[in-house]
């Protein structure tokens, strides 16, 4: 929607001074009262309070409290004006959520929290609390500061012996919204048992419950300081299969294939355990889902691919596979820096094990980019693999291929500083 007051000139609408926000200038979209009466945009007049005011924008009375009162006439009249003018192209406000209340959020958490209620009284509060935190931000902020994630991580793992209760479930869902402190993120690594019954929710009928354990793995693992408790996560073989398993078969959940790249690049930066990511089958599925990854996504697989390709089973099991150097070459220079320099990386590990890749690389013209990519802003670190590789490569070119390029000459024969 044109919600600047530009916008709105542009098509001859003249916007009534009391839709305005008196901070933005801007339409109102979620108009709320402070102490002092005056009515302000949520955003603007929570960004002025943030930023260590004290007072309010327009009376500059100081506001005895911080409350918000939502202004529900001022915002159906703001509604009824935009369908009145449809006609211009604007469109109408939605109806905003209102933010969740301390008051009710600590209400809830106890609910949840106390063993003594009904097992369907606690799950409806998890579930409140869950509706909540995907609302916005601030409402997962307000629900974090009561000690919120101490609560769920305790019901998330009450009960293992049993299995997984709903209740874990729901608990689960809502703690993976949140950044775990590096002491909460130790004191699940450092639980075998806990660590055994995420890698067994991998493999869980609910496709839900399979990607939240994948992904407060992932959590753990980026929150663990102590590489010792990394690698006891990752030298468990189930959580490498569930996670392999997540990325090759539910590619068609956006979720599943974004949180299952991300805690596949985490466990694999654990050197001594790469090898089991490739007995799982990660290298055939990288190569196999990279062409669906969005620019994040494919830089998080391309640098798995590489640290995966510092391994000698790694770089056989990607050599293996017909696509892997085409791949790798298609990418320089397309989706980013960074998934240009793991690119040249990978490339630079294949080909020096194998004459069969530098022969692939050839064909798919791998020169070419190279080229490129010298001559380019990449990264530094880039450039010099790239160096690397032409020089590496040299010997493999056929004469048509280099004949008239003074630029193979000047960079492959260059001297080049190790990276």
């Amino acid at each position: 929607m044109p919600g600047s007051i530009e916008p709105l000139d542009l098509v001859g609408v003249q916007v009534p001074y009391h839709f305005r926000c008196p901070i933005s200038l801007e339409l109102m979209r979620d108009p709320v009262t402070v102490s002092t009466g005056q009515t302000y945009d949520r955003t603007s007049i929570e960004s002025w309070v943030a930023t260590g005011n004290t007072t309010c924008p327009v009376t500059r009375a100081p506001l005895p409290d911080f409350t918000l009162i939502p202004n529900h006439t001022l915002r159906r009249l703001i509604q009824d004006w935009c369908v009145a003018n449809q006609a211009f192209g604007i469109e109408r406000i939605p109806t905003p959520k209102q933010p969740a209340e301390p008051t009710m959020v600590r209400s809830l958490l106890n609910q949840a929290s106390s063993v003594s209620n009904p097992f369907q009284s606690r799950l409806s509060a998890l579930r409140r609390l869950k509706g909540l935190a995907r609302d916005s931000d601030k409402n997962r902020s307000v629900i974090s500061s009561h000690n919120a994630r101490e609560i769920l991580i305790s019901i998330v793992f009450s009960d293992m012996g049993s299995g997984s209760s709903e209740l874990n479930q729901e608990a689960l869902a809502l703690l993976v919204m949140f950044q775990l402190t590096e002491s909460q993120c130790a004191s699940i690594a450092s639980d075998s048992n806990k660590v055994i019954y995420l890698s067994q929710l991998l493999f869980h009928s609910s496709i839900e419950v399979r990607v939240n354990s994948a992904s407060l793995i992932e959590i753990v693992l980026a929150g663990t300081r102590s590489s010792d408790l990394r690698a006891q996560i990752s030298n468990v073989d189930e959580i490498f299969e569930g996670v392999a398993d997540i990325l090759k078969n539910l590619n068609s959940y956006p979720r599943a294939l974004k949180t299952s790249i991300r805690a596949l690049f985490a466990l694999c930066l654990v050197k001594q355990t790469r090898h089991k990511a490739v007995q799982a089958g990660a290298a055939e599925t990288l190569i196999d889902r990279l062409a669906d990854l969005d620019k994040c996504d494919a830089e998080r697989a391309l640098a798995t691919i590489e640290l995966l390709c510092r391994i000698p089973s790694g770089c056989s099991a990607f050599a293996a596979h017909a696509l892997t150097v085409p791949l790798l070459v298609k990418t320089i220079l397309k989706i980013s820096d960074r998934a240009t320099e793991y690119a040249a990386g990978a490339l630079m590990a294949l080909c020096s094990e194998s004459e069969q890749s530098q022969r692939d690389a050839v064909s798919a013209g791998v020169l070419t980019q190279l080229l490129l990519l010298v001559q380019s802003d990449c990264t530094d670190r880039a450039k010099r693999k790239a160096q690397m590789l032409l020089k590496l490569l040299r010997d493999s070119w056929s004469e048509d291929s280099i004949g008239n390029s003074d630029d193979f000459a000047k960079f492959a024969c260059s001297e080049v500083v190790p990276f």
